[in-house]
């Protein structure tokens, strides 16, 4: 199964994979993760997922493929031309509508991404890289943790109207009945025919 069939990357048995004592994660007394790790392994925007080569088409009228050094962060990814004193171009995953795997090559897949703008950004890399993967990976993590955030404001916003509406419904009740004559209410008359 190649990069491009599936968006996913295969990461090795964690049962097989044997670390040094003291260098993984810190665990309680209950054997969970402790500290800042338990609750969810949040990413530091600053932190480098993955990092390497990979190749865009110029906008030009030639289309040539550009090396570029990929940076791979949680919220972007970041471009830096073959020239050190060129600026890197960046790509936050807030502009990045999704991933598209156009085609798969013996050595290269060719993916596109896709802007919220629905510009269209050609990149290929090589076949065992799994650029598109990684990518993909990382901006659906960032668009979840959006969603997350998004969902916990509205809940904050939602929770004190809430807890306001039945204390102001009691004080409107309280005051109708406040108002009303406290005498006996009169009856209908029958009607006769």
């Amino acid at each position: 199964m190649g990069c491009c069939s599936s968006p996913f990357h295969v990461f090795p048995n964690p049962a097989k994979v044997t670390v040094p004592p003291g260098k993984g994660p810190r665990r309680g007394r209950n054997g969970q993760r402790s500290g800042s790790h338990a609750r969810h392994d949040m990413k530091s925007p600053d932190e480098v997922l993955r990092e390497g080569e990979l190749e865009k088409r110029s906008d030009s009228l030639f289309q040539l493929w550009k090396k570029k050094r990929g940076v791979l962060t949680s919220d972007r990814l970041s471009l830096f031309p073959a020239s050190p004193r060129a600026r890197p171009k960046e790509l936050r995953f807030h502009s990045i509508l999704k991933v598209d795997c156009v085609e798969r090559t013996g050595k290269y897949v060719y993916f596109t991404i896709v802007t919220t703008d629905h510009k269209e950004i050609d990149f290929r890399c090589a076949g065992e890289s799994c650029w598109n993967a990684a990518i993909a990976l990382a901006l659906i993590d960032f668009q979840n943790r959006r969603a997350l955030q998004d969902f916990r404001s509205r809940q904050e916003r939602t929770a004190p109207a809430a807890l306001a509406a039945p204390a102001e419904a009691a004080e409107a009740a309280v005051a109708a009945a406040a108002s009303e004559p406290s005498g006996p209410s009169p009856q209908p008359k029958p009607r006769t025919p």
